[in-house]
């Protein structure tokens, strides 16, 4: 066998490929890749395609396959195209009807017996039509040794065709596929409202080079350090930093946030979204497959792939309920000599609505989050989501916004709070840092004037030292200004809670201490609204986990009404806290943002990074990535969670009661096959609606907040009127 191979990306160690032909046997193809030299670990996903190999960094990913026949690799990956539209099965849906319509008008049946019956036009029809089922079926049986639904279906249509009542198995056919095709569609849906949510749709960008002149250049041509213009109306397809110009943009895509930005100058923008208005010049530091929009498509595309263990415990139900069903039908023909017993046997089964439901419901709950800016890393997430009874948060940039604001400016010397801002706004303005924004930005705000200064010096990590008025001003830290001989005695009279606050700056003017400012991170709005609605969704205990200082932990903590809060904690102390807080629980959650939170999220049940300033390694590492600046999104993940589980166990009950019902009916002989066949089917599409109804109907159907947004309104309402 031949593999014709795609390659979508690849960095040193790392390379992922797209097989152009889909296989049904996962192990075989992980077994074949994993037997080439240098590759350490093979993954193939089969419903995307997808294969992930990690191999020796030091070997390019061509060099692995030359010296193999069996691959043919290219290069196409890279190149920016608009994603293909998945494929509805029209075609077999056409034959099947017409297959329908030539058993009704047809004037009657061609006589003949055994197996001469299989030559009847409307035979030919049925098998033509269900060539795939019947197929999957003897394969099965034969690569795997192991019957499936398919097997069980098929062998109710050849018995059904040879005993020469082809309109049943014609019945059979259209009830059993029926339930397939709504998942087929179920699945179809969410995959092309992704792709179109997060497709980047362009396939040339205006590049500046070498002369300064904007050239027009196919996507695929721009690399990291390239600088790229983008006009009114289209989209950017790189992520970077804008080197000048200012626009409004849209950044819907990325975040889920429907409210356009404006961004100037420093600001970052992302592959995907929309400049609004105005133009603007971009410095590339990502392109093609390395785009924070390119991960997110490869994540989704995986998250479906990736089994919760509910579904594994279905499918291996299915897997031992098949050969049961079997030897049930051999045991009723023993007994009774009644094909139509028999049939009865093989037509009803709980393998369709079982497996069927349960993916639909999964792949549904992962497609309406991927359309309010949540990432589920597949269905494992969604089980493990729905027993959280812990929660524990980072403080800094998730539960707090990350960024320091002035709270307070304590006078002294006779001045005033405005003064003491001036003189401090004088000194930073021309300081990159967050503290210096924060003190420029409060005295914007109060429209301050900013006096004139000369023979600026800042010495790093302790503070800045200018000249204003032929008076030296030093603003920094308590260390900086003794260094210089400040007296800082006044000090002794402030609260001593304010004392203890590690965000403070000094100002000094002319040798004397005249005031201090004290800075906060602000709380996230809605974080304690989330924390509540948490607790209402059987979370028992909230923590934080921060590297912050006692009393500033202490006061946050308090002020959202944390359960318990551990401060000064190095990321080293929270991968250890989370660790062991795992002996008294085993539904952990961890939500954080950083490159610190990095090894306490991988060692929680549900690791989390919350908002639009995560790092790529938070985001690697965590099994949900919620890309909207709302905490009201974790509660929410956990509502939908616990109501997929919901529709689950509900749909397992339904399958098992009425098909329970059908068999006991057939067996006793009060139903005929076709009815059996139509109990079955009815009931296995009634639970795969039900699990459907979780994408078609969005929020209301979940009983979530989380909806089926346009473009006009994000909106993030409760309705639980519709599962009880």
């Amino acid at each position: 066998m031949v593999y014709n191979l795609t390659l979508i990306h690849s960095i040193p160690g790392r390379t992922r490929l797209k097989l152009v032909k889909k296989y049904r046997n996962r192990k075989k193809i992980e077994a074949f890749f994993r037997s080439i030299p240098s590759v350490y670990s093979a993954t193939y996903t089969n419903e995307t395609g997808s294969l992930l190999l990690y191999h020796d960094p030091q070997i390019k990913w061509k060099e692995l396959f030359q010296k193999d026949s069996k691959l043919i690799a290219k290069e196409e990956g890279m190149k920016s195209k608009t994603p293909a539209k998945a494929k509805f099965p029209m075609i077999e849906i056409l034959a099947c009807f017409s297959a329908f319509i030539f058993e009704i008008v047809k004037s009657s049946p061609i006589p003949a017996q055994g197996l001469i019956n299989l030559t009847r036009p409307s035979s030919l029809a049925v098998l033509l039509s269900s060539y795939k089922i019947i197929k999957n079926g003897m394969l099965s049986v034969l690569t795997n040794g192991k019957p499936n639904a398919d097997t069980l279906t098929s062998a109710a249509l050849l018995a059904s065709i040879i005993k020469g009542n082809p309109k049943s198995a014609l019945i059979i056919y259209l009830m059993s596929t029926i339930s397939e095709l709504l998942t087929d569609f179920t699945a179809y849906k969410t995959r092309n409202y992704v792709r179109d949510m997060l497709s980047v749709k362009a396939d040339s960008v205006w590049k500046v080079d070498e002369s300064g002149r904007e050239v027009k250049v196919p996507v695929d041509q721009v690399k990291a350090k390239d600088q790229v213009v983008v006009f009114q109306g289209e989209k950017v397809v790189v992520d970077g930093r804008i080197l000048n110009g200012t626009a409004v943009v849209d950044e819907s895509s990325i975040t889920g946030e429907y409210i356009p930005k404006e961004l100037t100058k420093g600001d970052r923008v992302f592959a995907g979204s929309v400049v609004a208005e105005g133009i603007i010049k971009i410095q590339v530091e990502k392109a093609g497959d390395d785009t924070a929009i390119s991960r997110m498509i490869h994540l989704i595309e995986e998250a479906q792939s990736k089994q919760a263990p509910i579904q594994s415990l279905t499918n291996h139900l299915t897997e031992k309920l098949v050969p049961i069903s079997f030897a049930l039908a051999g045991l009723v023909y023993v007994v009774t000599r009644d094909w139509n017993k028999v049939l009865n046997m093989l037509v009803i089964d709980y393998v369709c609505g079982l497996k069927l439901s349960t993916a639909t419901a999964i792949s549904s709950s992962i497609g309406l989050a991927a359309k309010n800016g949540i990432l589920l890393k597949g269905g494992q997430t969604i089980e493990k989501l729905a027993q959280i009874d812990t929660v524990i948060l980072d403080k800094t940039g998730t539960i707090t916004e990350g960024r320091p604001v002035v709270a307070k400016v304590i006078p002294f010397a006779g001045m005033t709070k405005d003064e003491v801002l001036s003189i401090a706004a004088s000194a930073e303005e021309h300081s990159s840092h967050p503290i210096a924004e924060a003190i420029c930005n409060k005295a914007n705000e109060l429209n301050l004037p900013v006096p004139e200064h000369e023979e600026l010096e800042m010495i790093v990590g302790k503070g800045i030292k200018v000249t204003i008025d032929d008076k030296l001003v030093l603003v920094g830290s308590k260390r900086f200004l003794t260094e210089w001989n400040i007296s800082l005695d006044k000090l002794n009279k402030i609260n001593s809670e304010i004392n203890r606050n590690e965000n403070m700056v000094f100002v000094s003017y002319d040798q004397q201490l005249i005031g201090m400012i004290v800075l906060e991170d602000k709380v996230r709005v809605g974080m304690k609204r989330a924390i509540n609605q948490m607790r209402r969704h059987g979370v028992d205990e909230v923590m934080m986990l921060t590297g912050d200082l006692y009393h500033p932990a202490k006061k946050i903590a308090d002020e959202l009404g944390m359960d318990s809060f551990v401060a000064e904690a190095l990321p080293e102390d929270k991968a250890n806290f989370v660790m062991n807080y795992k002996n008294k629980t085993d539904h952990l959650m961890m939500v954080g943002d950083g490159i610190n939170d990095a090894p306490a999220l991988a060692y929680a049940n549900v690791g989390i990074t919350l908002g639009t300033k995560r790092t790529d390694i938070a985001v690697e590492t965590a099994d949900v990535i919620v890309t909207v600046d709302d905490p009201l999104a974790l509660a929410e993940v956990i509502k939908l969670s616990q109501k997929t589980m919901k529709l689950i166990y509900q749909n397992m009950i339904v399958t098992i009661l009425v098909n329970s019902g059908a068999i006991l009916l057939g067996t006793l002989g009060f139903i005929t096959p076709v009815i059996g066949a139509a109990i079955h089917n009815a009931a296995t599409i009634a639970v795969v609606l039900n699990s459907g109804k979780i994408i078609f109907l969005g929020g209301k159907a979940s009983g979530s907040k989380l909806s089926n947004r346009t473009q006009h309104s994000r909106q993030i309402k409760i309705d639980h009127s519709c599962v009880s």
